[in-house]
């Protein structure tokens, strides 16, 4: 057993249908710097000091690496991606083949010991700001016709506005985002988030 493995965690890698080399061998290169592996969500968590650092995915298409606050490195090897355009703190650096994670493990264990001192500078992501996020004009119509709306929107927490304008607007149909904004107007006018 490599040094730091976790025996909880092995179920993972154990049942894994696709990408089980690659799997091990991040693993691998990930237990060579000081993390401790837990299994958290289901996946293999690696933590610093009891806080999460990244986890390791299986894609249909890729494997990866996921850095929690992945927003914070300095991205000079150009690798790190955003999963989607609202992703706001993590960042994933994508595998298809054991020859590749190889041939970048010092680039990997550098971004590794980077997110290590993110850690240990207690360093956190600013969440953007509400005033970030796109309004649908279905939403903004609704605002402007209904004050009682615009005051009950208003009044929210800054997350839970974002988790409606974000529900909101994934929608690329305007009928599909009119039928969202109208299920959800009474949730709003009680104070209520989304998933409240």
């Amino acid at each position: 057993m490599t040094k730091n493995m976790n025996p909880a965690v092995d179920f993972y890698f154990n049942k894994a249908e696709t990408w089980q080399k690659e799997l091990e061998q991040l693993r691998t290169i990930i237990l060579d710097c000081p993390l401790t592996e837990e299994l958290k969500w289901g996946v293999p968590c690696y933590t610093f000091q009891k806080s999460n650092v990244m986890l390791l995915h299986a894609f249909k298409n890729y494997c990866a690496v996921l850095f929690v606050k992945g927003a914070l490195l300095h991205d000079a090897d150009g690798i790190l991606i955003a999963q989607t355009e609202n992703t706001q703190a993590s960042r994933q650096i994508r595998f298809t083949s054991v020859q590749e994670i190889v041939k970048l493990e010092p680039v990997l264990k550098r971004y590794i010991y980077e997110a290590i001192e993110v850690e240990k500078a207690g360093l956190k992501v600013e969440p953007r700001k509400t005033t970030e996020f796109t309004v649908p004009d279905e939403f903004k119509h609704k605002l402007a016709d209904n004050p009682s709306l615009k005051s009950a929107f208003d009044a929210l927490t800054p997350g839970r506005q974002r988790a409606y304008l974000l529900h909101f607007a994934a929608p690329k149909q305007a009928k599909t985002r009119e039928s969202r904004i109208e299920k959800c107007m009474p949730q709003i006018l009680n104070g209520k988030g989304i998933d409240d």
